[in-house]
This record gives structure tokens, sequence and C-alpha cells, in this order.
């Protein structure tokens, strides 16, 4: 048998439901003469007449009344499951993957804020890891850092880092006036010492650093800092809390990574829900550098 006419079969539905060429056209937004055509093809496909024509418009003939019946099953439970599966891409969380950082230190503390101006939408998060595109991390939004990856990326917050030790720790080891008493202390490294060694190149110092010790990720390096444990090269924007309050302090201002960022990247086609979210992170981000805080 010959492929079915799919195409046809909704003109032919409409037709049997109104027992009328015309009606169905109106329907579909099609002509009288679009529908006959439909119909006929379906006729010609199956070798029997569906309906008999006459002066005052058509009649569904036995035939054309049981095959109408399975064509009209079969498209409500076609129009039933893509309902049902558009329901649940409607209800579906929106993802977000996000390295670790930003999500203890700024991005979980907001969400409280967002759950209650959307409280209909859910969300889900998980680690970035090495991921450089929503779509690699399989979700809708990605936070990562680094210069600016691609033109689907907004900056959310500066990647501008500094100097940072607790007030204790200043206390103890204090005064620090200049880049080179830095050189006597304990410098703690976020994944490799070259951050540091960047920072003192950058002031005119180029002596070999002593060894210190060496966290995988920003998150894991600050609970040493703020431990008063050593002086660490920090985003100001993933400590704004703590420098305001005074547990941190900057010692000096001159930054490094100033062409770094954490760029929102957007996967292509997102819901209404997950573009939501993305307006109000960039939205909260301004409000963020701002001096606005949640």
């Amino acid at each position: 048998m010959r492929h079915i006419p799919y195409a046809s079969l909704r003109a032919f539905e409409a037709a049997l439901r109104h027992e009328s060429f015309a009606r169905a056209a109106t329907e579909l937004n099609l002509t009288a003469a679009g529908v006959s055509q439909h119909v006929k093809i379906v006729e010609n496909w199956l070798g029997v007449a569906l309906f008999t024509r006459h002066a005052r418009g058509v009649t569904a003939t036995a035939a054309g009344r049981e095959f109408g019946a399975a064509v009209t099953s079969g498209l409500g439970q076609i129009e039933s499951a893509a309902q049902k599966l558009a329901g649940t891409r409607h209800d579906r969380p929106v993802s977000i993957a996000c390295i670790a950082s930003v999500a203890t230190r700024w991005l979980i503390p907001r969400l409280p804020k967002f759950r209650e101006e959307h409280p209909d939408i859910r969300i889900n998060i998980v680690y970035a890891l090495d991921a450089k595109t929503p779509e690699a991390a399989s979700v809708d939004l990605l936070i990562r850092h680094g210069i600016q990856p691609s033109a689907n990326s907004t900056a959310l917050l500066s990647g501008e880092t500094r100097p940072t030790c607790s007030a204790e720790y200043r206390r103890r080891h204090g005064p620090i006036e200049t880049p080179a008493k830095l050189l006597d202390l304990e410098l703690l490294h976020d994944e490799t010492p070259a951050s540091w060694a960047r920072w003192f190149a950058d002031t005119g110092i180029g002596t070999p650093l002593r060894p210190g010790p060496v966290f995988a990720d920003f998150s894991l390096m600050i609970g040493s800092i703020v431990g008063s444990q050593g002086i660490g090269l920090c985003p100001g924007a993933l400590i704004v809390e703590e420098l305001a309050n005074g547990t941190l302090v900057t010692l000096f201002e001159s930054p490094l990574d100033t062409d770094k960022f954490y760029w929102l990247i957007e996967a292509d086609h997102l819901s209404r829900q997950a573009e939501t979210l993305r307006d109000w992170l960039v939205a909260e981000s301004c409000r963020s550098q701002s001096g606005h805080h949640s």
C-alpha cells in the first residue's frame, strides 16, 4: 500500500464532521475546492468513495463514516498526546548549570526572592563542571567564568580579583603596606599559583613565590581566607557582603583579570520560564553592581 496521505486526512475528517466541504474549508482556512481535492486524494488512495456528491452538497457514504470514525479517533489520540507533551514541557523545571563559587555565593542566596516572585517556576541547579555551552551541560542556562565565550552571552558579574584577607589576618600580620610585604605571608592559590605570579608581575615584582596551598576553586579557597589562614586573590563581586561588614578586607586596589566576567549563556529556543529566569538574573546582576543587595 502506498504511503498514507496524512496531509489530506485532516481535511477529510473536517468534511465528515461538518458533512460540508464549505464549512470544513472555513475551519481549516482553505477553499471548498481545496477540501474537495484533499478528499479526492484520500478516496483515490483507498479506492473507495467516501462521499456522495449532489446538488445540495455531500453526504458521507457507509465506508466514509466507518473510515472517518477511525481517522477521528487517531487524530484525537495524536492531539491528546501532543497536549500531554506540551504540558510536560510547560511544567518542566528550568535547568541552570553554574560554577560552584557563583552558585553558593551569589545565585543560591537570591533564589528565595525569585521563588517569591515566580512561585510557578521550578529550578534545577547542577554543576557546570567543564561545560562550555548549555547544550554540553544539557541545561537551559549556563554560568561560567572567563573572557566572553560567545555572542549569545551576557556579563553578569565582574571577574576582577584583588589581594584579600580577613580583618583578623591583617591585624595579626600587619601592617601590610606594600606588595613586597605579601612575599613573606601565606598566599593562597585558586587552581594554580599563576594568578599571583601575574599580579606580582603587574606590580613590578618578579621574585619566585613561596609555595602555598592550592585550592581546586574559589569556593574552597574562600573558606581558608575567612578562617584567617592566608591571603587570596578574590573576585570582589562574590564577597560583597564580607567586604561590607568588614569580615574581609582588600589590601591593594590593583586588580587582576579585568577582562574576565561571570557570563550567563543561554541555549537556543528557551521556554517562557527559562526566559523569565534569564531576565531576572540579568536584572539582579545590575542590582548587585549598583550596590542594592537582596
